[in-house]
C-alpha cells in the first residue's frame, strides 16, 4: 500500500470466487438496444428540493429506471458514456449531486444523508414506481444509505467501485492531501494517476479536471472530513433486493478483496464483477462493460417483473 497525493494506492492479487466474474474491457457482451443514443429522448429538469437545486437529465426507456449517482469530483456527465450505451433500452436518470456540476446546496449541507434525501426527492418528483440505484464510489455509499431506508420501488443496487459502508481508513494528513489535490489542475492530474487504471483520453481527462475544479468548496470538504468516515452499516443487513458490485482489477482506491469482505457481510446476495485492466473510474474507463452489467442486472429482474 502506498500513498500518492493523498490517495491510498493498494496493490494485491485478486482471487475469483463462485460469485465473481471477470470481464475484459472493450465490449465483451454487446447489448441489444431498442434505439441509439441520437434517437433517445432526453429531458433536462431543474428541481428544487428541501435544501438544494438539482440539475437532472432523464432519457426515455423501459422500467425499472436506472438512477445514476456519481463519484466525489464527478457530475452527471460522468455517466454519459454508460447511458449512451443503454439509451432506448432502459430509462436512465442522472443528476449532479449537491455541490457538483450545476447543482447547489441552498441550505449549505453537503453530508451523505442530505444527498440521499435529494435522490429520494428526485425519484418522487419523477414518479418512479420501480428503479435501480447505480452508484459509483461516493455515489455508491449514498445508494447504500438509501437502501437501508427501504424506500418503495427500489428494485436493486448496482454498486460501481463503491465506498464501503464502514469508515475508510484514511489518516487526517491523507484526507487533507486529497482535498488539496482537488484545488488545482495539476493536483487533479496527479490524482488521476491513481484514480484511473490507464491514461484517459484527453477529452475525458479535461472533463474530470473541469468537474473536479467546479465543485463547491463545501462539497469537497464534506467528503474528506466526514463522508468517507461515516459508518452507514445500520439497516443494510435487512436489504434483500439484488445487489451487483463492479470493481476494476486495477482499482487503487477500492480494492476488490476489501469490498468483498465489507459488502458480503451485509449483502450476502451480492454478485461481483471484476473489470480487467480497469481502475477506479470505470464509468469512464470501461463504459461498455459497466453498461453490460446494468443490462444484465435488468434482465435478472425480468422474471420478477413479469406481468
Amino acid at each position: 500500500m502506498f500513498a500518492h497525493n493523498g490517495y491510498v494506492a493498494k496493490t494485491a492479487s485478486v482471487s475469483p470466487s463462485s460469485r465473481c466474474r471477470y470481464l475484459p474491457t472493450a465490449g465483451s457482451m454487446p447489448i441489444p438496444r431498442a434505439s441509439n443514443f441520437a434517437e433517445a429522448v432526453m429531458t433536462h429538469h431543474i428541481f428544487q428540493t428541501d435544501g438544494a437545486t438539482l440539475s437532472v437529465t432523464d432519457t426515455d426507456g423501459a422500467a425499472p429506471a436506472l438512477v445514476f449517482l456519481h463519484y466525489w469530483g464527478g457530475s452527471s456527465r460522468t455517466w454519459a458514456p454508460v447511458i449512451e450505451r443503454l439509451a432506448g433500452t432502459a430509462r436512465c436518470i442522472a443528476f449532479d449531486q449537491r455541490g457538483w456540476g450545476e447543482s447547489m446546496a441552498t441550505d449549505g449541507r453537503y453530508d451523505l444523508q442530505a444527498m440521499a434525501g435529494d435522490v429520494l426527492s428526485v425519484i418522487d418528483r419523477l414518479a418512479l414506481r420501480q428503479y435501480v440505484l447505480v452508484g459509483h464510489s461516493m455515489g455508491g455509499k449514498v445508494a447504500q444509505i438509501i437502501a437501508a431506508r427501504h424506500p418503495h420501488g427500489l428494485a436493486g443496487l448496482v454498486l460501481v467501485a463503491p465506498a464501503p459502508p464502514t469508515p475508510m481508513k484514511a489518516p487526517p494528513e491523507q484526507r487533507t492531501a486529497m482535498l488539496e489535490s482537488y484545488q488545482t489542475r495539476a493536483g487533479v492530474l496527479q490524482a488521476l494517476s491513481v484514480l484511473a487504471g490507464s491514461v484517459l483520453p484527453e477529452a475525458l481527462q479535461d472533463q474530470v479536471i473541469a468537474d473536479t475544479l467546479r465543485g463547491a468548496p463545501g462539497a469537497k470538504l464534506a467528503w474528506t472530513q466526514a463522508g468517507m468516515l461515516e459508518d452507514v452499516n445500520a439497516g443494510l443487513a435487512s436489504v434483500t433486493v439484488p445487489v451487483s458490485v463492479v470493481v476494476g482489477e486495477r482499482d487503487q482506491v477500492e480494492r476488490e478483496s476489501t469490498l468483498r469482505e465489507t459488502l458480503s457481510a451485509v449483502f450476502p446476495q451480492a454478485r461481483f464483477t471484476i473489470l480487467k485492466d480497469v481502475g477506479h473510474l470505470s464509468p469512464l474507463e470501461a463504459s461498455e462493460d459497466v453498461a453490460n452489467v446494468c443490462f444484465d442486472f435488468l434482465n435478472r429482474l425480468l422474471p420478477t417483473n413479469a406481468g
